[in-house]
């Protein structure tokens, strides 16, 4: 008669515990000023935005951002972190005020344009100004956007930490938002109707 081998029941602590598998030869990074972070922040997928703003002489700048949170409710307060050397950046610090177009799956060629170095992008999609808008709205591109104007501006390192108290909000669809994560785009699985977003996700 064979002997049944007994299984060790596990608590769920255990398994909640061990969600990695323990790696043989575990990777560390010095902890210094040249520590490279940008492999830590591949594990850490977020949405996906374009920053946009318009130049004192009416000209429209962008770029794609996926460096952006909310810091206030009350009063409503975004933050975006902008390379240096970015000619948005420029655009935002002599205009004051920044558009936050929030990008969805089928968005990801504009993503993926506001990106790169194009210098017609703004030739390559539909977007509107004027009064009341904070900086070109890419009306087809995004699912929501937020005007903001400038209340702080501050250089750390290679960019710069700019927050934006919101002025107006515009809904344009359902979202299914684009996220990037691991150095590549991917897309929210579900529409947002089948979950809740009364939830305060503001620390």
């Amino acid at each position: 008669m064979k002997s049944k081998r007994m299984r060790t029941p596990h608590t769920d602590a255990e398994s909640h515990a061990q969600v990695c598998p323990e790696p043989r030869h575990p990777s560390v990074t010095v902890q210094d000023s040249a520590a490279d972070i940008r492999p830590f922040m591949a594990g850490f997928p977020t949405g996906v935005c374009i920053v946009t703003s318009i130049t004192a002489d009416g000209r429209p700048w962008g770029m794609t951002c996926s460096s952006l949170c909310s810091v206030s409710l009350d009063p409503p307060v975004l933050l975006v972190c902008l390379n240096s050397a970015s000619l948005t950046l420029e655009a935002v610090r002599s205009s004051g005020t920044f558009a936050v177009n929030l990008i969805p799956a089928q968005g990801q060629s504009a993503a993926e344009l506001f990106a790169s170095g194009t210098k017609d992008r703004f030739e390559r999609v539909a977007w509107r100004g004027g009064a009341g808008t904070a900086g070109p709205h890419l009306h087809r591109t995004a699912h929501a956007i937020a005007d903001c104007s400038v209340i702080s501006d501050q250089t750390m390192g290679d960019h710069a930490v700019i927050m934006g108290k919101v002025s107006t909000v515009t809904t344009l669809c359902a979202p299914r938002p684009l996220l990037y994560g691991l150095r590549r785009f991917i897309t929210w699985p579900e529409r947002a109707e089948s979950g809740s977003l009364d939830c305060d996700f503001v620390f």
